[in-house]
C-alpha cells in the first residue's frame, strides 16, 4: 500500500521528518518496504514564464520562446506544443534535467538550426498525469525560479506492507491512528457531516443473500456533472499508485485508500428495475471492468438488476453499468460482504483486485453511514448534484468483542514491563474502551481482537517491538543433545560435499510456470488455486527447472561455464489428492568445463561421466551403498536416451538419474546445449542398518602390500559394464579389494556384436602374502563369476 506524507499529515497533525516516520512504522509493526520522493525526479525543473514566442523559420509545428527563469538572462528555448504562448508560465527543464517519463537527459542542443536551452514540459512528461495535449499551465500568481518541486508540493511517498490481521490499515486513516497512538503526532479524526436527503430514492435496494451481504447501503445523485477529479486529489491517488480517471470514479478510489472502505458508483440510466445483492445463479455471466468474462456459480454473491448481473460482489463492477462522461444521475452503493464468501469467489475466479483485499480481510462494519456520507459529501462539491434519502437494507454485524484483561500478560507475554497507565493510554488511543475492571473492548473494525494475547500485541507494538530484549532461553546443564533430525543432518552432509566438488549452490522457486512444470512431470501436476501470477501456478515436480532457468540466466549474461546444485523439495499429486513432498538434490552442469588451452585450442565440455561422478559422490555423503548400485536406463523423457542412465539399489529402486538432458528438454528453455543434469532422490536412499550415525571407518593400513591382476572379458556388446564390475567384486570378497575397468575395446580382433572390456583387480592379503596357487584360484573364481553373464576371457 502507497501513500505520500502530505496526505498521511491530512489526518495527522505532526512535524515528523519522512525517516522519523518510517522508523516509528516499522517499530510498531507496519513494514516500510520503500520511501520514495517525487522531489528527487523533478531536480532541474522550475517555475519559468514565456516572454515571447514566435515561429520556428523552419518548422510550421514549432516555436521560439524566450523565458524568464528568475535567474540571468533569459533562455531561448524550443517548443512543439500548441498553447505555448508569451504570457503564460510553465514548466522549464534545464539542462542536465532527467525527464521522469523516458529517463531522457535534456541538453543545450540545436533544433531544426536553432539553439534550444531546455524544455517546457506537460504534465505526462513529469508524470503527474496522461495530459499532453500541451505544456503545462501554472497560475499567473507561481513564483517565477522556484523549484517545481517545491511549488508542486511534492511530498515523499511511503511503500508499506500491511499484514492480513490489520484489515484497519487498510486506509491512510488508520495508519494515521495508529501513528498518533505511537507518539508522532495527534490524530485528527474527520469529521463527517450528513447530508440530508431532498427526494424519495427511486430505485428499490435490497439483500436476498443475508450470509453473503448483511447489509446493502445506497442512494441516488442526480444532476452530477463528471469531469476531471481536482488536483489535491489526482496527486494522492497517484502518490498511491492509481490512475485518476473521472471525478466519480476517483471518490470511490479515494474513499478506499483514504478510509479502506470500498464503494461503487453505478449509472443509474443504465439499471433496470430493483438492485438487489444475492447469489448468482450457475452459468451466470458477467463483464466486469477489466473488460474480462466471468462464468459465476451459486456459491457466489452478485449485485444484480432486472436485466442480469452488474457486479461481482465486493470484488469488482461490471462494464455495463459503469459511470461514463455523459453520466448525470449516480446511484451510490456501500456495503457489507462476508469476508469468507469474498475469499472463495475471488479464488475460484482467479481474480484480484484492491477491493478484495480488504472485504476479504475484514472492513470497519460500523462505517457504512460514514462512508456513504463522506462520498456523497464529495460528489455533491466536486460534481453537484442534488441527493436522495438513503436505503439501508439489512445491517452489518455490530456485536463488540469484550475481553477480560491482565495488564501483567504484557511482560509475561510481551518480555517487557509497561506501566498500567500506559497500557490504558494505549488502548484508548487506539479507540478501545478500557473498564476500571480491565475489562477491555475492542472497535469493530478489529476482527483480528480475539483474546489477551491480541491485546498484549497492540501494547507491546505500539510501545516499540524493538524495545523487547533478546532473551536467550534457558539451558539445561550438561552437553547439549544434536537436535538436527536424521533428513537434516544428510541433507547437510549432502550440500557440504556438493560445495566442496566446486558446485554453486542455488535456491530457486518452488512453484513454477505450469508449462514447465508439466515437461518434467510423470503424473498429475500439483497446482497452487490461488497463485501469486501465472508464472509461479504449479508446484515443482523437479528441482531441475528452476535450474534450468537460473543456467539460461547465467548463460545470457555472458557465463562460460555453470556448476549448479541445489537441496529441496519435489512435490508430487499423492493417492489421496495431498501434497507429496519429496527431498531431493539435482545438480546442473552446463558450458565450459574446462576453459581453452593451449594443447588443442578448445574448451572442454561437460559429458554424462561428469554427471555420473557428481551422482556418484553425492549419494556416497547421503549414505547410500554404492558399490552395490546398478547402472540402467531409462532415466526419463527429459534426458538424452543413449546418454543418460539411472542407479538403482535393485531392479525397482530408483536412487538417482543422470545424463545429458533431451534437445527438446534444451529447446522449451531456451537453452544451448548440451547440458548435464544429475537428480539425486534422497527419500529413496535405505536408513542404514542399526540406525548409527554417519561415520568413517578407523584408518587402518594394511600391513602387506596389494597385488594386482589384469582381466580381459569378451562380452556381449549391450552388457552394461557395470554388470560385470559387480560380478567380477563379488567372485572373492575376502581378498578382492577393489575392481575398476580401464579398457573398453571394440574393433581388430573383437567378434561382431562383442566388446572386450578390461578390468584391474586389486587384490589385499591379509596375515600373510598369497602363493601362487591361492592366486589361482581367485583368478579362477574371478573368470568363472564373469562367465555366468556370458564373458569369456579373451586369449
Amino acid at each position: 500500500m502507497k501513500f505520500s506524507l502530505g496526505w498521511l499529515k491530512y489526518f495527522l497533525e505532526t512535524e515528523a521528518s519522512a525517516a522519523e516516520i518510517a522508523g516509528a512504522l516499522n517499530r510498531i509493526g507496519i513494514e516500510v518496504e520503500g520511501i520514495e520522493d517525487p522531489a528527487d525526479k523533478l531536480v532541474g525543473f522550475r517555475v519559468a514564464e514565456v516572454l515571447t514566442a514566435r515561429p520556428h523559420p523552419d518548422a510550421d509545428k514549432l516555436q521560439v520562446l524566450t523565458v524568464n527563469t528568475g535567474e540571468g538572462e533569459p533562455l531561448q528555448v524550443v517548443c512543439g506544443a500548441p498553447n505555448a504562448r508569451a504570457g503564460m508560465k510553465g514548466v522549464l527543464g534545464l539542462a542536465g534535467a532527467i525527464v521522469p517519463a523516458n529517463g531522457m537527459e535534456l541538453r543545450k542542443s540545436a533544433i531544426r538550426g536553432v539553439e534550444s536551452n531546455g524544455m517546457m514540459c506537460s504534465v505526462r512528461e513529469l508524470q503527474l498525469g496522461d495530459e499532453h495535449e500541451g505544456i503545462i499551465e501554472l497560475p499567473a500568481d507561481a513564483p517565477v525560479g522556484t523549484s517545481f518541486a517545491e511549488y508542486h508540493g511534492a511530498s515523499p511517498v511511503f511503500d508499506v506492507a500491511i499484514t492480513p490481521n490489520r484489515p484497519d490499515c487498510m486506509g491512510v486513516m488508520g495508519i494515521a491512528r495508529d501513528l498518533a497512538a505511537a507518539g508522532m503526532g495527534t490524530f485528527k479524526p474527520f469529521s463527517v457531516e450528513p447530508v440530508a436527503g431532498t427526494f424519495a430514492c427511486p430505485i428499490e435496494i435490497r439483500t436476498d443473500d443475508p450470509e453473503g451481504c448483511p447489509a446493502f447501503y445506497g442512494r441516488v445523485i442526480r444532476g452530477v456533472k463528471n469531469g476531471a477529479s481536482p488536483e489535491w486529489m489526482q496527486q494522492r491517488l497517484i502518490a498511491a499508485g492509481q490512475r485518476p480517471i473521472s471525478a466519480l470514479v476517483d471518490m470511490t478510489n479515494y474513499l478506499m485508500l483514504a478510509f479502506g472502505r470500498p464503494a461503487h458508483a453505478y449509472d443509474l440510466a443504465k439499471l433496470s428495475g430493483a438492485l438487489v445483492a444475492r447469489r448468482a445463479k450457475d452459468g451466470e455471466q458477467v463483464l466486469a471492468l477489466n473488460e474480462k468474462t466471468y462464468t459465476l456459480d451459486a456459491e457466489m454473491t452478485v449485485i444484480a438488476d432486472d436485466s442480469g448481473v452488474h457486479d461481482i460482489a465486493g470484488i469488482m463492477g461490471g462494464e455495463h453499468s459503469g459511470v461514463s462522461e455523459s453520466t448525470t444521475d449516480v446511484l451510490l452503493e456501500i456495503a457489507y460482504f462476508d469476508p469468507e464468501r469474498i475469499g472463495q469467489t475471488g479464488r475460484r475466479l482467479g481474480l484480484a483486485s484492491d477491493a478484495r483485499t480488504r472485504f476479504e480481510r475484514g472492513v470497519d462494519p460500523a462505517f457504512l453511514d460514514e462512508g456513504l456520507e463522506i462520498l456523497t459529501a464529495l460528489i455533491l462539491k466536486i460534481c453537484g448534484g442534488e441527493a436522495s434519502e438513503v436505503v439501508r437494507a439489512g445491517s452489518p454485524p455490530c456485536e463488540a468483542k469484550t475481553i477480560a484483561y491482565d495488564p501483567g500478560l504484557a511482560e509475561r507475554l510481551g518480555g517487557i514491563a509497561i506501566s498500567e497507565e500506559e497500557q490504558r493510554r494505549t488502548l484508548e488511543m487506539l479507540e478501545f474502551e478500557v473498564s476500571g475492571d480491565w475489562r477491555v473492548t475492542a472497535p469493530l473494525r478489529r476482527h483480528d481482537i480475539e483474546g489477551p494475547a491480541d491485546i498484549v500485541e497492540e501494547v507491546v507494538r505500539i510501545h516499540g517491538l524493538d524495545s523487547i530484549e533478546s532473551v536467550a532461553l534457558p539451558r539445561a546443564d550438561g552437553v547439549a543433545r544434536p537436535t538436527a533430525t536424521a533428513e537434516q543432518a544428510r541433507e547437510r552432509r549432502v550440500r557440504r560435499a556438493a560445495a566442496a566438488r566446486g558446485l554453486n549452490e542455488a535456491v530457486t522457486w518452488s512453484f513454477i510456470p505450469e508449462a514447465e512444470a508439466a515437461h518434467f512431470a510423470n503424473g498429475d501436476l500439483w497446482k497452487l488455486e490461488n497463485p501469486i501470477s501465472e508464472d509461479m501456478k504449479a508446484m515443482r515436480p523437479s528441482l531441475l527447472p528452476g535450474l534450468l532457468s537460473a543456467a539460461k540466466r547465467n548463460a545470457d549474461r555472458g557465463a562460460e561455464g555453470v556448476r549448479l546444485f541445489e537441496v529441496g523439495r519435489r512435490y508430487l499429486r499423492g493417492q489421496d489428492g495431498r501434497s507429496d513432498e519429496r527431498p531431493t538434490v539435482a545438480v546442473l552442469l552446463a558450458g565450459e568445463k574446462t576453459p581453452r588451452g593451449w594443447a588443442t585450442g578448445k574448451a572442454a565440455a561437460f559429458d554424462a561421466f561428469d554427471a555420473k561422478a557428481e551422482a556418484l559422490a553425492l549419494l556416497e555423503a547421503a549414505g547410500a551403498p554404492v558399490a552395490n548400485l546398478q547402472v540402467a536406463g531409462e532415466a526419463g523423457e527429459q534426458f538424452h536416451p543413449g546418454q543418460s542412465a539411472t542407479l538403482r539399489l535393485g531392479p525397482k529402486n530408483i536412487l538417482a538419474r543422470f545424463g545429458a538432458l533431451h534437445p527438446r528438454t534444451l529447446e522449451a528453455f531456451d537453452i544451448d546445449g548440451p547440458v548435464m543434469a544429475v537428480e539425486v532422490f534422497l527419500d529413496a536412499i535405505p536408513a542404514r542398518k542399526g540406525g548409527g550415525a554417519f561415520a568413517r571407518p578407523a584408518y587402518s593400513p594394511p600391513a602387506l602390500q596389494s597385488v594386482l591382476r589384469d582381466f580381459a572379458f569378451l562380452v556381449d556388446a549391450a552388457l552394461p559394464a557395470g554388470d560385470l564390475l559387480r560380478a567380477v567384486r563379488g567372485a572373492d570378497k575376502a581378498n578382492i579389494a577393489d575392481a575398476r575397468i580401464f579398457d573398453d575395446f571394440r574393433g581388430q580382433g573383437v567378434p561382431e556384436g562383442r566388446k572386450s572390456l578390461a578390468i584391474e583387480v586389486t587384490l589385499q592379503p591379509g596375515e600373510k602374502s598369497y602363493t601362487d596357487a591361492e592366486l589361482k584360484a581367485i583368478s579362477d573364481r574371478i573368470v568363472a563369476a564373469a562367465g555366468k553373464l556370458g564373458a569369456e576371457l579373451r586369449g
